[in-house]
């Protein structure tokens, strides 16, 4: 009888961890996370994303990616996964610590990495929030 109570209690402890107030407030953390700005600049100055495009010749050297991330209802986390074609070629952890958080990262850009880039913009969960799609040209 003892071993039955103990495993219907651990049955429903274990059932209730994902409905745990915790769960439901990161749930609603990533839901609420949004890119306001997201682009991919040669410069980030006063926290200002400088020379903004989507092509940019092989001789660019470091290119960085800004967002603007609101939404947040306390610090979280965001990821900046640089892809050159398929390829994920960096992966920036960053922090965002109000509801209202501009950050960047940046990826240096070898001259013979001429095609498609992109940058993914993933939640503290990684689920993707922005897509930031540009070329480097010969």
């Amino acid at each position: 009888m003892k071993k039955q109570y103990f495993f219907l209690l651990v049955l429903v402890a274990l059932l209730a961890i994902p409905l745990s107030p915790a769960g439901t407030i990161q749930a609603q953390q990533t839901a609420s996370l949004e890119v306001a700005v997201g682009t991919i600049c040669r410069d980030v100055i006063n926290r200002q994303p400088i020379d903004v495009g989507n092509s940019f010749e092989a001789s660019v050297g470091t290119l960085y990616c800004f967002t603007k991330i609101t939404g947040a209802s306390g610090a979280t986390q965001i990821t900046h996964v640089w892809y050159f074609g398929d390829t994920e070629r960096a992966r920036v952890n960053l922090a965002v610590n109000s509801a209202s958080w501009r950050t960047y990262s940046s990826k240096r850009i070898q001259a013979h990495e001429i095609g498609g880039w992109h940058v993914d913009v993933l939640g503290p969960g990684g689920e993707l929030l922005q897509r930031m799609e540009f070329a480097i040209t010969p």
